[in-house]
């Protein structure tokens, strides 16, 4: 018998370099056999595999003489410039996600009496099951907030009384009430965590009806309930920005994947969870915000050439992780510009100087500056490198003293708007599982009896 659950014993030690022993693909075999590694062409670009009317992103535009060339990045919600959505958001200084989701999953801007129907929606499916916290939460802490959300949601199916049924209305409930409880799922669960694992007092706030998600998490939060309007108006924007974005990313195709074999939206919502967890995904913001604390231990922030410096060794693999990346610069798709990493550096600008933090927020601007000349310089680069919406929201979210358990959980909480609309979609129009086609290029093998094997 092993000694702990996680122990590796030496027969899995001597199995698993007989795995990676026997693996014999190389990097050269997927030009050979016209195979398209990640679902992307050489030149980056994704692969087609859906048609979507939910996002669209704009990264290149075409020349009269029919040449492609990279423009300003921008994202559109159904249509809708999301600038336009920021900039009425902040002209009427109103929360805005509860009015993208309604966008999102109904292809229409709300009236003003249906945004008031709709909100009223969510804050009535804005509870949980009856011990459902005591239970499924606080009976069973764990370390890892991601894994704690997608427990909760699993959990969730036994308390529907119609878990399986795919038609539009039932998992259009399923979806807004899973959005509407992700907030308190993601709060309890870290409070959870925060109590038992780190010796911190226990406390749970119940949300409260008239207050908007972002107002909630920050209410839900906090000991003492409080928070100012501007903090809650740049985390709603936030949530907003990472609401959706074109359908492509890896958590939404595994909605669509999944979701195209018939299951229920739990699971669907749960492998989408899971998607998100990966650090290449949902944790880019963890990761900048740890690369400027190490940045500012090994060099002096107030030295432009002693940046320069640092940014060079972490792309000579000399510094911080020894990735060798600067991380929250560059995209899969845009090149320019990010849409929303212009929209949050100008919150994140605002909210230094809220905070007092104008010293940190001109630290990022500078890497902002020197990362790209830098990689240009370093990397064979077939397109333009800018900041990304990682960059800007760790900084935003530890101005607003969020914990760095919860910034990928609040990539979920926003980001479920989006898979529900993909889910609702792959619904009514594929009716054909997805199942992607693999090259074999292993050869074939005599059988060798049992006692003949060496």
């Amino acid at each position: 018998m092993y000694n702990s659950y996680s122990e590796i014993t030496p027969t899995i030690e001597r199995l698993a370099a007989l795995s990676a022993g026997n693996n014999h693909i190389r990097p050269d075999m997927y030009a050979q056999h016209k195979v398209f590694r990640g679902l992307r062409d050489m030149n980056g670009d994704g692969v087609i595999t859906g048609l979507t009317e939910i996002s669209r992103i704009k990264a290149k535009e075409h020349t009269p003489d029919g040449q492609e060339l990279p423009c300003e990045g921008e994202l559109y919600y159904r249509g809708y410039n999301v600038r336009d959505l920021v900039r009425g958001f902040l002209r009427d200084d109103r929360y805005g996600f509860e009015e993208t989701i309604y966008l999102l999953l109904f292809s229409q801007l709300p009236n003003r009496g249906e945004l008031e129907e709709f909100r009223t929606q969510l804050a009535d499916y804005r509870t949980l099951p009856p011990s459902f916290v005591r239970d499924m939460i606080m009976k069973a802490p764990g370390r890892d907030m991601m894994n704690i959300l997608s427990r909760s949601v699993l959990a969730l199916y036994a308390y529907d009384d119609n878990p399986d049924d795919i038609s539009i209305p039932n998992v259009l409930r399923q979806c807004l009430q899973l959005i509407s409880v992700m907030p308190m799922l993601a709060v309890y669960g870290y409070q959870s965590h925060r109590h038992y694992h780190q010796g911190e007092s226990l406390f749970i706030h119940n949300p409260r009806p008239e207050l908007s998600a972002a107002e909630n998490l920050l209410y839900m939060l906090r000991q003492d309930g409080a928070y100012s309007h501007s903090e809650a108006k740049i985390l709603d924007l936030a949530l907003v920005l990472h609401a959706e974005h074109g359908g492509g990313n890896n958590s939404t195709f595994t909605t669509h994947v999944v979701t195209s074999s018939g299951t229920d939206t739990y699971s669907a919502i749960a492998a989408a969870l899971g998607s998100l967890k990966g650090p290449r995904h949902g944790g880019a913001n963890i990761k900048v915000v740890k690369m400027f604390d190490d940045l500012k231990e090994n060099c002096n922030p107030a030295d432009e050439g002693s940046v320069r410096d640092y940014l060079v060794r972490l792309l000579n693999k000399e510094a911080f992780d020894n990735a060798g990346l600067i991380y929250g610069m560059g995209h899969a798709v845009y090149s320019l510009s990010d849409p929303r990493s212009d929209i949050l550096r100008d919150c994140a600008k605002e909210l230094a100087v809220e905070k007092g933090c104008e010293e940190e927020y001109s630290l990022y601007e500078t890497v902002a500056r020197l990362a790209p000349e830098i990689i240009a310089e370093k990397r064979k680069i077939y397109k333009g490198v800018a900041a990304n919406v990682d960059f800007y929201s760790g900084l935003i979210y530890r101005m607003l003293e969020l914990p760095c358990e919860l910034f990928t959980p609040l990539f979920a909480v926003a980001r479920i708007a989006g898979w529900s609309a993909h889910r609702l979609e792959e619904i009514q129009n594929a009716g054909k599982i997805i199942r992607p086609a693999y090259v074999s290029v292993k050869g074939t093998q005599d059988y060798v009896s049992l006692d003949e094997r060496t």
